[in-house]
């Protein structure tokens, strides 16, 4: 069966289906520069820009009613939810493996395996592994020790160059695991005691396809980006995530802090190693195959976000190519598909153009800035430049309402003045993305650096065997 004929047919037909390296697209430049060409020859450039603008300005005013829907339904709801989340325990104890894939994690990996061992959840009933992914460092070191002091904890090497990135690490434990549900951390990750419970009472509901749970950044305090990038998680987790859910039965599977059927991974071949963003691949094949994807906003975790500039361009950079790239791939399949309804189509064709609008948006200050220049010039009655404000309303919206949900300290607030600095670098990130995207060019995945800030080690990287 081929990829772009899929159809909702059950998980054996997207096992099937073969997922090929993306190739780009060169002819939608010559395309979008035919048009801009055409439209300048037929109207006049200043014509053409009159076009262009009001364009621009709908789709700006249609993202800020989504993230106005999101703050409405969080304002009204998410922190009564928040609160009685933990009201309810079904008793549902699946049999579970829990993965953590760890490449160069020697500054965290300690911390990562102390909180799983903490876990609490019958202990014949969940297996620990950790994927020792080709790692230079001493991180094979650290978890064979650990695995000697507590035989709960299975270690697997992987050669180095491997390949597959983090997907490759995870399809290979997936090969061993026992678990019925598959539940994943990232490394510099510190899951709550009670996150499995949290995470599998979902899995009663045979719909349910997969859970994602809620992450918090512990490192605010490192420096000015890191407490942006902490406010920018009060936005994702209590707002943009909730919304989706809670709107559309939406939310998608974030790659950490998640628990999947294994059931479906397998009949799916594993996580997709011809993408860096495995997640959204793993969100869009779940609803696509008729499957529900849940949100809960009380199994909490913290991990570390990044904390300087070059961190942030380097993540960003692979979350806006493997999203691009998921829209290239699955816009045609969501407007097929037959599980989803037309407004979750619309939703979803939103949700993957996400790292699209701040292409537009940069495609919009250059307007702007030739019309300054006197370059072009377009009627008066349409200004971009006031209606380009709308693009910021509704994330800083957002931004504000996580801060009232969440409780978070006042001190938090001062990561909202760096969002439009913030927000103005991710918009050129996501740009250079997308060209790179379309012209083809290879990109691997690219691992974040951490730096294990405020965590104690008790196993010396250089002493341990």
């Amino acid at each position: 069966m081929r990829r772009d004929s899929w159809h909702s047919t059950g998980a054996v037909a997207v096992a099937e289906g073969a997922v090929h390296p993306a190739t780009g697209s060169p002819w939608t430049l010559l395309v979008l520069a035919g048009i801009g060409v055409t439209a300048a020859g037929w109207f006049g450039t200043g014509g053409a820009a009159s076009i262009a603008v009001p364009a621009i300005a709908v789709l700006f005013l249609c993202f800020l009613v989504r993230h106005l829907a999101f703050v409405a339904a969080a304002v009204s709801s998410a922190r009564e939810d928040m609160a009685g989340e933990g009201r309810y325990d079904f008793g549902f104890r699946p049999t579970v493996t829990v993965m953590v894939p760890c490449h160069n994690e020697e500054l965290v990996v300690e911390g990562m395996v102390g909180c799983l061992l903490a876990l609490d959840y019958p202990p014949e009933r969940v297996e620990f592994v950790v994927i020792d992914d080709g790692s230079t460092d001493a991180t094979g070191a650290i978890v064979d020790e650990l695995a000697r002091r507590d035989p709960r904890l299975r270690v697997l090497h992987r050669p180095p160059r491997s390949g597959g990135g983090k997907s490759g690490a995870l399809n290979a434990a997936l090969t061993e695991a026992s678990g019925e549900i598959i539940v994943v951390f990232d490394a510099d990750h510190r899951p709550r005691s009670d996150v499995l419970r949290r995470l599998m009472r979902h899995f009663i509901d045979p719909t349910v396809g997969a859970v994602q749970g809620r992450c918090i950044v512990r490192n605010s305090e490192q420096s000015k980006l890191a407490k942006t990038i902490a406010v920018d998680y009060y936005c994702g987790y209590l707002v943009n995530e909730y919304g989706r859910q809670s709107l559309f039965g939406l939310p998608a599977y974030g790659g950490a802090n998640c628990a999947v059927r294994g059931s479906l991974l397998r009949a799916y071949g594993g996580w997709n190693t011809d993408t860096v963003t495995e997640d959204t691949d793993l969100t869009l094949r779940l609803v696509l195959d008729g499957n529900a994807v849940r949100y809960d906003v009380s199994a909490i975790d913290t991990e570390e976000g990044v904390s300087t500039v070059q961190r942030f361009w380097r993540q960003r950079y692979r979350w806006a190519r493997g999203h691009q790239r998921a829209w290239r791939e699955y816009r045609g399949m969501v407007w097929r598909n037959r599980n989803l309804t037309r407004v979750q189509q619309i939703e979803t064709t939103m949700f993957l153009l996400v790292y699209h609008v701040p292409v537009v948006c940069t495609f919009g200050v250059f307007l702007i800035v030739v019309r300054a220049l006197g370059v072009v010039s377009w009627g008066a009655s349409v200004d971009l430049t006031p209606l380009s404000t709308l693009l910021f309303v509704g994330p800083l919206l957002e931004l504000a309402t996580g801060l009232i949900v969440s409780h978070a300290p006042r001190r938090s607030a001062l990561g909202v003045l760096l969002f439009l600095p913030s927000y103005v670098l991710f918009s050129i990130v996501c740009t250079k993305a997308w060209i790179d995207g379309v012209l083809g060019r290879p990109y691997a995945w690219d691992k974040t650096q951490r730096t294990g800030h405020g965590l104690v080690r008790t196993i010396d990287p250089v002493a341990a065997p």
